[in-house]
């Protein structure tokens, strides 16, 4: 009876418990007609005090159709889920987590206690984040932990707060370059540098970030925000499913940032682009971009909206590249296997960036795996590759190290006759060490060597080499304030000799050092206002040419073009203004302070006449590290933004650019045996202006980007070469150039996709470029005065790319190329002349070659993708200039017999083959 009795009082004790804990559950009216999981949280979430949590891509298909009144949260859920796959589990503290296809539980396991509550009595896992400098920072790497940072205090202050860190790869422990992190249900967010690093300033409290970045899973972070903190936040590799393409709505930096004409590409997308050899080259891709060209097949440099090849500013990890391509422009200069990404600016440069006309080309490499010990290698028809990396302190000190190397002769020796006593090789090598001293301080250690070598059925040797050193130190003055502050030495030079006649044996060289020191700052004011700063200063020495007899038996009468010296700095300022939610502007303005420096000879030549011997006047000798002339010069950098709506953005830009040193070449692209030759008091300094304007839109949940651009250019300045101009070992160049004045428009068009099992780009381009020379007291007219085209004008450009992958193993690509030939100055009669027959010409560039057009293919076979095993290998098979077609790389005339005769030279007639093998460990 006794029994009976306690049985009878738990029952009702329990009761009792249940009907006050349904009393005091608050309950919920709700009407959902084919509600998003987005949407159903979010009203759930305004009704009660529960917090939701959940994968959206696991409920893209999902609509909830529901109407309950007054009921409790559990009711709701229970009725919104009842026979489908979803499960829900609801803590204590009102957490509500919904999955897919497997439940999960949220009590504790035994022997653990429930943690106290925080404020506002949202618990979660907790990791304390605090600015202590004794203390690491931990890495962030779960999504469902609430990360508290600052000191915790029993209420939350109010005001704002910093929170700064970095975004790392969790599996290599890199950078994680340009990713967003934006703040939940808000239009507050930043991108992080090219050291990963972020710094945001919100209202202290709890707050949601989500977390996106290139080739990346999408994450989120949970955050309680005290004080300012730190906090390093760790995301996965994106593996794409064929079945389910995961949609971002955050992912609109094509829409909202506020630069125009920048595109920046990730080495998974370059990797996907056939190109000659079957070897990934970085520049081929840049080519295949809106407002990017090319004077020829197989050719060194790139075109950039209507400016020259060597008006483009090119750096690897900050290094000044003058000759970025081996084996006669077959192949970048850049190794693929470790290049992270690479970023191209043709109108928004940064006020950092200066020196060159038209564009700045920033290729960055990978730092190194922090965690593991890794490497690739590849093997092709004509180079092989090898890289390794690796931790030297683990989770501290990384190394990355590649090298490159060819063996191509016997290609050469398969060639005609003409070319079977003909030889080439190259090497390049990479070491870069990145060391973390402690949480404010970074070093970084870049070095780079290239050397190509090559010979063409005579005993000719041709040769040239980049070097380049450089160091940086990047600091943290505090969560809104951090330096990158370096110093480097680069170095480009040729070199041809001959000896098969003892008694012509010569060499001929050239070279061109430059030292540079860089202060970079970025002061983040607030979340409307980046500020950045700085100077930077690049000292010249070139030695324009040196001809000096080989070997003992040479009469050759050696001659030694004087060297020069210069020093070009600038003092830089710009910020980043959000001026609401829909309006940014970006506004900066660069110093530029250019001195032309002794030792040296100048000549002095009478005013409003025409550079030549017979108007020289005298000579003035002046002595070392005497200032001769000194150019003064601002640059101003502007660009907005305007939302019209959340996929849609209109922007506008304006820049002013100046160029302080000149290729010196007979040829329309960059070639070994090119000169540079720096301003003086003879020679002005090149200058021009761009404005531009641009629509933006994404579409289809932001997979497809959309983009038209149109732009004006002027330019003042530009150097062009007089007829029967002498380059090489010219000790008096200014007398066989003219400054010419010009003008550059047109119109870009990109259509992009960016998921799903096809993706790629489609890029026309409509441009113009022309020069005029009308000023008789500069020397010679050109075309009487008129406008003429630029020999790198090409009206029309058409370039398609696209990717289809089957499966995860099998993919294939496509890529489609037209553009207009570039004009020539052709003979066009001939006549009789002091008894001689003489040949009349058109015209300078009235002609053009024929036009353009290549078609690349090749097939990408994967292995297994098991996780647990030493290697993964890959085959990449394909074929160069599928149809065969006769691209004209140049035209040329010979004279016989009185007959004057046509030739056009194609440097890919037929179609090429290639097969790749590579391999990870």
């Amino acid at each position: 009876m006794r029994k009976t009795y306690l049985i009878t009082l738990c029952v009702l004790f329990f009761l009792q418990t249940a009907l006050a804990q349904q009393k005091n559950a608050k309950l919920i009216s709700c009407n959902f007609q084919q509600a998003t999981i987005a949407q159903f949280a979010a009203d759930l979430e305004s009704k009660s005090s529960a917090r939701f949590y959940y994968d959206p891509a696991q409920f893209d298909s999902l609509r909830v159709t529901l109407q309950i009144t007054e009921q409790p949260l559990e009711s709701i859920l229970y009725a919104a889920f009842k026979n489908t796959n979803y499960h829900f589990a609801v803590t204590s503290s009102q957490q509500v987590f919904i999955t897919k296809g497997r439940q999960i539980k949220t009590d504790l396991a035994p022997g653990f206690t429930s943690m106290a509550p925080v404020n506002n009595a949202q618990t979660a896992a907790v990791a304390d984040y605090t600015d202590d400098k004794d203390k690491n920072v931990p890495d962030a790497t779960t999504e469902n932990k609430l990360y508290e940072i600052g000191t915790r205090t029993n209420t939350i202050k109010p005001g704002n707060a910093t929170l700064s860190g970095y975004v790392r790869n969790i599996k290599s422990g890199e950078a994680v370059v340009g990713a967003s992190i934006y703040v939940a249900n808000t239009k507050t967010g930043v991108a992080t540098d090219q050291f990963g690093y972020f710094t945001i300033t919100l209202p202290r409290g709890r707050h949601i970030l989500i977390v996106r970045g290139l080739g990346m899973r999408d994450t989120r972070r949970q955050t309680i925000l005290y004080n300012d903190g730190k906090l390093i936040i760790e995301m996965q590799e994106q593996v794409n499913s064929l079945k389910e393409v995961k949609i971002s709505a955050d992912k609109v930096a094509n829409v909202r940032s506020v630069e125009l004409g920048v595109t920046r590409l990730d080495i998974k997308n370059i990797k996907q682009i056939p190109t000659a050899f079957g070897e990934t080259d970085v520049l081929k891709v840049i080519l295949t971009l809106p407002g990017v060209t090319s004077v020829g097949e197989a050719t060194t440099g790139f075109n950039v909206r209507g400016g020259s090849a060597d008006e483009n500013l090119i750096l690897l990890n900050g290094a000044t590249i003058y000759n970025p391509a081996h084996f006669f422009g077959f192949f970048a200069a850049f190794n693929p296997d470790i290049v992270k990404d690479i970023e191209l600016y043709k109108s928004s440069i940064p006020e950092k960036f200066g020196g060159r006309l038209s564009s700045v080309l920033e290729v960055t490499n990978r730092e190194g795996n922090k965690k593991i010990f890794t490497g690739s290698a590849g093997i092709g028809l004509l180079t092989s590759r090898l890289n390794v990396e690796g931790p030297i302190v683990k989770d501290k000190t990384s190394f990355i190290f590649g090298a490159r190397t060819t063996y191509s002769n016997w290609l050469l020796n398969l060639l005609p006759d003409a070319y079977k006593h003909s030889s080439a090789s190259f090497y390049d090598v990479n070491l870069d060490i990145s060391h973390q001293i402690n949480d404010k301080n970074n070093l970084y250690l870049s070095s780079y060597i290239s050397n190509d070598k090559f010979k063409l059925n005579s005993d000719t040797t041709y040769s040239y080499s980049n070097k380049s050193v450089s160091l940086k130190w990047k600091h943290n003055y505090s969560t809104k304030l951090f330096s990158l502050i370096s110093a480097g030495f680069d170095r480009y030079q040729y070199d041809i000799n001959s000896k098969a006649n003892p008694v012509n044996g010569y060499d001929l060289a050239f070279n061109i050092n430059q030292s540079n020191f860089k202060a970079d700052y970025t002061y983040y004011l607030n979340n409307k206002h980046t500020i950045d700063f700085g100077l930077n200063s690049i000292l010249y020495h070139i030695n324009p040419g040196t001809f000096e007899p080989l070997g003992a038996q040479s009469l050759v009468l050696p001659q030694v073009v004087a060297p020069e010296q210069a020093l070009e700095s600038a003092l830089y300022l710009g910020d980043k203004y959000d001026v609401s939610a829909n309006f940014s502007i970006s506004a900066g303005v660069r110093f530029n302070i250019y001195n032309y420096l002794g030792p040296q000879t100048v000549d002095n030549y009478a005013p409003n006449l025409p550079k030549e011997p017979d108007n020289v006047l005298d000579s003035t000798a002046y002595g070392q590290g005497h200032f001769i002339k000194t150019y003064i010069s601002p640059d101003i950098r502007l660009s907005a933004r305007y939302l019209l709506n959340d996929n849609l953005s209109v922007k506008a830009g304006y820049n002013t650019l100046h160029q302080y040193i000149h290729l010196l070449s007979n040829s329309t692209s960059i070639s070994p045996t090119d000169v540079y030759k720096l301003s003086d008091p003879n020679l002005k300094p090149e200058s021009g202006d761009q404005i531009s304007l641009g629509l933006f839109q994404n579409a289809k949940q932001n997979t497809i980007e959309m983009s038209v651009e149109v732009y004006y250019k002027r330019l003042r300045n530009y150097l062009d070469y007089k007829s029967g101009a002498v380059l090489l070992l010219n000790q008096h160049i200014e007398q066989d150039v003219i400054n010419t004045k010009g003008k550059a428009y047109g119109a870009e068009f990109l259509l992009k996709k960016t998921a799903g099992k096809l993706n790629g780009w489609i890029s026309y381009t409509y441009s113009r470029t022309f020069l005029k020379q009308d000023d008789p007291n500069a020397g010679e007219l050109i075309n009487e005065g008129k406008w003429y085209p630029a020999n790198y004008d090409k009206p029309s450009s058409f370039n398609f790319t696209g990717n289809y992958r089957f499966t995860h193993r099998y993919s294939v690509s496509l890529d489609l190329s037209y553009s207009t030939g570039r004009p020539i100055t052709l003979p066009i009669a001939k006549y009789e002349y002091a008894g001689s027959e003489r040949v009349f010409y058109s015209d300078r560039n009235a002609y053009r070659i024929p036009d353009y057009f290549r078609s690349d293919f090749s097939i990408n076979i994967e292995g297994n993708h098991r996780v647990h095993q030493k290697t993964h290998n890959s085959w990449t098979v394909g074929v160069y200039n599928l149809t065969g077609r006769q691209n004209a790389y140049s035209t040329f005339f010979t004279e016989q017999s009185g007959v004057i005769s046509g030739y056009k030279l194609s440097i890919f007639a037929s179609p090429i083959p290639f097969i790749n093998y590579n391999i990870r460990f």
